[in-house]
């Protein structure tokens, strides 16, 4: 199963020297039934859009707990053993937990397929989404709207290898 990894930069950075993501368990995002009944779609890569979507929302959440993060959302795509990435049932159709997986074990890096990383263009409307989460939370509908704004940026793909670059660069 395919899963997306919501990180920090810093994270991403003791992923790396660790070898793993973790400790377990990690909270994950995946095309879980819930997530297909929601986005109502066959097109797997559709609905692993979605999963990487969701992922990206909870890279947000991160950032908006770790202000000394570079305002970026990092989310590490990994494929794991299907019988590892376990839906809570009685969440499926709870939007806030929606395509949401627990994996109980540190995942290796060697399982990761890719890395998605904000562009700096990103990086101003990614720190005001971070900044206005606990508003729009809280039901205020402009900071809704600077969340949202942080979606108007797509994820940048790099390789595993690319990693120790991206954190010299990023970093």
């Amino acid at each position: 199963m395919r899963v997306y990894v919501p990180l920090t930069l810093p994270g991403l950075a003791d992923a790396h020297r660790k070898g793993e993501l973790g400790p377990g368990p990690l909270t994950a995002y995946a095309v879980t039934p819930g997530l297909r009944e929601w986005y109502v779609s066959d097109d797997i890569e559709e609905l692993e859009y979605a999963a990487l979507g969701r992922a990206a929302q909870a890279s947000l959440r991160r950032l908006a707990a770790d202000p000394d993060a570079p305002r970026l959302r990092v989310v590490v795509a990994a494929d794991v053993p299907d019988r590892e990435a376990v839906a809570d049932p009685d969440r499926s159709l709870d939007p806030s937990a929606l395509g949401e997986v627990r994996i109980e074990r540190p995942v290796p890096l060697a399982r990761a397929a890719a890395v998605h990383i904000d562009g700096r263009d990103a990086e101003r409307d990614v720190a005001a989404a971070a900044d206005a989460l606990g508003a729009a939370d809280q039901g205020d509908g402009d900071a809704q709207f600077v969340v949202d704004g942080a979606d108007d940026h797509d994820l940048l793909w790099y390789a595993t290898q690319e990693i120790g670059n991206l954190l010299e660069e990023l970093g």
